[in-house]
């Protein structure tokens, strides 16, 4: 059984900065070497339902299948010499970095060859610089020069690189705890970078919901901040004072957002003066709130720790350069193959030590709960390749070096204050102030502390609202886009405040937020109108029903009796979470031949989320058939020859309005897999591309054969439509008729000449565009796609043939688009999942230790796909949650993970045992209709069990903290 991957497997990705850039997906280990792409159907069953993920097999019987499983001899075309590497890194942030003294080493140990920043800076080889990310994303040096202070602990200083393992191995072993390996000279104290920005959302509503506000976001501006120390501030209200933010970063999760700070401000002045007006007005109600009887205001301050990813995969990369052909072949773990690929191009061009002209890049599995999202480590791994003589340099992180330079979830402090009307139970006013620690490197900490302050109104209704949030600089381990993204931490603070408010209001919880959520038509707190029906209230009305709920008085009196020094709790919470960018894109080519085998090229890349597995359900789910052949990770399209300037946040509507008159440019080119967007926005591709074909193929197809025979056939005397067609075990059926098998539909389509493939890009700015289009054979067509290209049957005439001339398809030009009007960019987002949890649990007095007992989880995921994904995610998101509450806590300098002591000895994750494994429940609600939309739910699912516990052990214990986790220690201290 051969394991490798073979040179036709590789795809082109694109040309950046003058070079061509390759990629390939590792492949499926079977009995001979096959495309990557082809694949057994034993993995779904006749009735189309998936009986395991596609890749299953391989991955539960140990074959090959992360990035981190291969070495330079597992793949064709390299080397197979090859080498190891580690970084040494400093652990002091308060003296300049001196040198590196190997000689706890000795002779033996000795690496072959030792990197400092010297060499780099000598051979042009820097930290890349992409304009659209913001000066100092990755930060600012590989390597620290002798002479600059770590502007965060566990920077690397030097790296090793040695020819064989077992010297590796050893080395790194002896050199893991060593003291005095690294020197240092001067004291200078620390020094981190500039703080990293600051954002305001503010928001007076008008006379109703559904009147256009005072203020917002979207209508007016977002307010941009700038710094005195670590504290933000703001525009002036002397319209003749000059203020310039530190940052405008718009909000997003996937690049090209950088604009210029002074031209925003002159741009943005005087609407910025006018939400500082509005923010004092709310201000001022506030405080008259304080004053009055009849008001309820609550001020809280909380805290949110900051906590590794713990993915299975730790980072790691192994990277070749063959200077004989100028090539680069790297291989890595990544969320965004097509982000390493354009930075890796732009890191090397121009490089005279070490020129490149090709780069072929190799993508696996892999996990990484955001850590792997814009991470600088395959960056690092490509610098380390260049010295490597020749032979394949492999940089693998073991669980010491994760903890101390692997990305982490933000620590948070807030200030939060609630205004609600006594009689009403009303929500009034909500002020949030998030405090965020993004460590000494920028990542997307900006990014998410603006995802933090929008998501912090969680599901309610505020009528006035002043959310804002600074990204510091500290010298802490870099936090970047971990699951959540800012909004685990802002939605539970502010379920923890609504349920004191309920407590104080002497009001059921749930009828609190019940009165509170929001409705159809509703607009969030930057403005924007979330999409289709909420269904909050429906998911509030279940839990207040649910036996938990009901009877937590009569079951705490009588556990408690029966158990002296324990205390019962039930604790509930909801939020919704939204899901996507605010520049989705899909980008896909679906096809069949007349032996009916389709053939799917997909810019999905699996997550181990079951992403490439749910995107073939859904071809099924149309065309009664999953596809044969299926590439992912696909990042070039040579049917779809697009252009786009990567702007998609900053961007003028004047500019797109000009840009979008050449029918190949669209706002974005293809997505990282982030933002819980696959099921929806990457599948939106998919089921576009199967509608397709169903409608101008299978459709015509299927009405063709069932009009065979005397009297116009079987649907003569009907009137079935193309809404009556549904797919059934292989093929497709429907409105009575008999089923046809797809590979019959298939030959009677290329027979007719029908179109028998297609390749499309979608695009969406919170709405999708739309363009239309004029087919041959179909005529106009006005399609939720920006980008279309078909191909015809083997029977189309000559004249369609010879229209196949862009990557063998038809490139039709779109007659006209509408692309999502720039002002959503201030929007927020429109799109949610909603979640709640019921957690029942009781606090031991006297070790504080609280044990989770049962929890009932509720969802709306839309209309599910692949249950069993669904269940994963759930459970999956449960513990992790759990984990979050109870447990996982890292201390943010001196005594963190940067200090290089950090393993899961002393970081503890939840067991079985801890999150009611076997006594957890849960239940979705079913979708409005069958048109109902899969919804994206990778993090939603984890939030809501956060403050659920809080509220039950504020319930268990009287007492309410605000300070996560919830340890026994600060359980023992509230209960002194």
């Amino acid at each position: 059984m051969k394991t490798s991957i073979s040179r036709r497997d590789f795809i082109k990705l694109g040309t950046f900065s003058g070079i061509t850039v390759m990629f390939g997906r590792l492949p499926s280990v079977q009995a001979v070497e096959v495309h990557s792409g082809a694949h057994g159907s034993d993995w779904v069953g006749a009735d189309g339902k998936a009986k395991f993920r596609w890749d299953a097999i391989r991955k539960v019987t140990g074959q090959k299948v992360f990035a981190r499983d291969f070495r330079a001899k597992d793949l064709p075309g390299w080397t197979n010499a090859q080498s190891h590497a580690f970084f040494i890194k400093a652990t002091d942030i308060e003296h300049a970095f001196a040198g590196v003294d190997l000689s706890v080493l000795g002779p033996d140990l000795q690496p072959d060859r030792m990197l400092m920043h010297e060499d780099l800076e000598r051979d042009g080889v820097q930290v890349p610089q992409p304009p659209d990310l913001g000066k100092g994303f990755y930060g600012t040096y590989f390597l620290l020069p002798k002479g600059r202070t770590a502007p965060l602990y566990g920077h690397p200083v030097a790296l090793l690189i040695y020819n064989d393992f077992d010297r590796f191995e050893a080395a790194k072993r002896t050199l893991r705890f060593a003291r005095g390996v690294v020197q240092y000279g001067n004291a200078t104290g620390p020094r981190p970078p500039s703080n990293y920005g600051a954002a305001r959302y503010v928001r007076i509503a008008g006379a109703t919901p559904t009147d256009p506000p005072e203020f917002s976001p979207m209508q007016d501006a977002v307010i941009w901040g700038a710094f005195d120390g670590n504290k933000p501030t703001w525009p002036p209200a002397d319209p003749n004072a000059v203020f310039v933010p530190t940052s405008v970063l718009p909000r997003h999760r996937g690049g090209g957002a950088v604009r210029d700070p002074a031209t925003v401000a002159q741009e943005t002045r005087k609407p910025m003066q006018s939400g500082m007006a509005a923010a004092a007005a709310i201000e001022q109600s506030i405080e008259a709130a304080r004053n009055s009887p009849d008001k309820l205001v609550l001020q809280r301050k909380a805290f949110s720790q900051s906590v590794d990813p713990s993915a299975m995969e730790p980072d790691n990369g192994n990277a070749w350069y063959d200077a004989k052909t100028r090539s680069l072949h790297v291989l890595m773990a990544a969320q965004s193959p097509y982000e390493v690929a354009r930075v890796v191009a732009e890191m090397v061009k121009d490089n005279k030590r070490f020129p490149v002209e090709h780069i072929e890049l190799v993508s696996g599995t892999t996990v990484g709960y955001g850590s792997k999202d814009h991470s600088i480590f395959p960056f690092y791994t490509v610098a380390a390749c260049f010295y490597g003589n020749g032979r394949a340099v492999r940089l693998a992180n073991d669980r010491y070096e994760q903890f101390q330079l692997g990305m982490k979830r933000h620590s948070i402090d807030a200030d939060l204050t609630l205004v609600v009307d006594k009689e009403s139970g009303r929500f009034e006013t909500l002020k949030a102030f998030y405090h965020l620690n993004g460590g000494g490197r920028a990542n997307f900490s900006f990014s998410v502390a603006q995802v933090a302050a929008t998501a912090g109104q969680s599901n309610y209704y505020f009528p006035q609202s002043d959310m804002s949030a600074a990204a510091i600089a500290s010298a802490a381990v870099e936090a970047g886009s971990m699951r959540g993204y800012g909004t685990l931490q802002s939605m539970s603070m502010t379920e923890l405040l609504v349920d004191e408010a309920a407590a104080e209001l002497g009001m059921d919880a749930i009828e609190l937020r019940q009165r509170n959520a929001l409705r159809a038509g509703q607009p969030n707190t930057q403005g924007a109108v979330p999409l289709g029906e909420p269904r909050l209230v429906e998911m509030l009305d279940r839990a207040a029903a649910h036996p938990l709920w009901i009877n937590r008085e009569q079951v705490k009196a009588t556990y408690e009796a029966q158990n002296p020094g324990r205390r019962y709790g039930v604790g509930f919470a909801q939020v919704q979470k939204d899901y996507g960018s605010g520049a989705d894109t899909s980008a896909l080519v679906l096809e069949f031949d007349a032996a009916g085998k389709i053939t799917m090229r997909h810019c999905v890349q699996e997550l181990g989320t079951g992403a490439t597995t749910a995107q073939q359900v859904m071809v099924q789910q149309l065309l009664g058939k999953a596809p044969d052949v299926a590439v992912f990770g696909k990042t070039e399209f040579e049917q779809l020859p697009l252009k786009s300037n990567l702007e998609p946040f900053t961007i003028t509507q004047e500019q797109q309005d000009e840009l979008s008159k050449d029918p190949y440019w669209v706002p974005f080119m293809l997505p990282a897999m982030s933002a819980s967007n696959s099921v929806y926005f990457l599948g939106f591709g998919t089921r576009q591309a199967a509608l397709f074909l169903l409608e101008h193929a299978i459709w015509p197809a299927a009405k063709a054969i069932w009009s065979e025979g005397p009297a116009g056939g079987q649907i003569n005397s009907g009137n079935v439509q193309m809404t009556d067609l549904r797919a059934v075990p292989g093929g497709i059926g429907g409105g009575g008729m008999s089923p046809i098998p797809f590979e019959q539909l298939a030959k009677r389509a290329h027979e007719m000449g029908l179109i028998t493939g297609v390749a499309l890009h979608c695009f969406s700015r919170w709405e999708w565009a739309r363009a239309e289009f004029d087919i041959p054979g179909v005529g106009v067509r006005t399609l939720p796609v920006d980008a279309l290209a078909v191909r015809y049957g083997v029977g189309a005439s000559a004249a369609l043939k010879n229209r196949m001339t862009t990557g063998g398809y038809d490139y039709i030009h779109r007659s006209r688009v509408h692309f999502p009007a720039t002002r959503l960019n201030n929007a927020g987002v429109t799109t949610y999942t909603p979640a709640a949890c019921l957690v029942e649990l009781n606090v031991n007095t006297f070790t504080g230790r609280v044990e989770l007992m049962q929890h009932h989880s509720l969802l709306d995921p839309g209309n599910v796909v692949v249950p069993e994904l669904v269940s994963g995610q759930q459970q999956g998101g449960l513990a992790m949650g759990i984990g979050h509450a109870l447990f996982e806590e890292l201390p943010l300098y001196e005594d963190g993970p940067g200090n290089g002591t950090w393993n899961f000895n002393r970081y503890v994750l939840p067991r079985g045992k801890d999150v009611a494994v076997w006594s957890q429940t849960a239940e979705y609600l079913a979708p409005l209709s069958e048109t109902s939309p899969p919804k994206g739910l990778a993090e939603v699912v984890m939030i809501p069990v956060v403050p659920a516990i809080g509220n039950a052990i504020a319930h268990a214990i009287g007492k309410r903290l605000y300070h996560l986790p919830f340890t026994p220690e600060k359980i023992k201290q509230a209960l002194a």
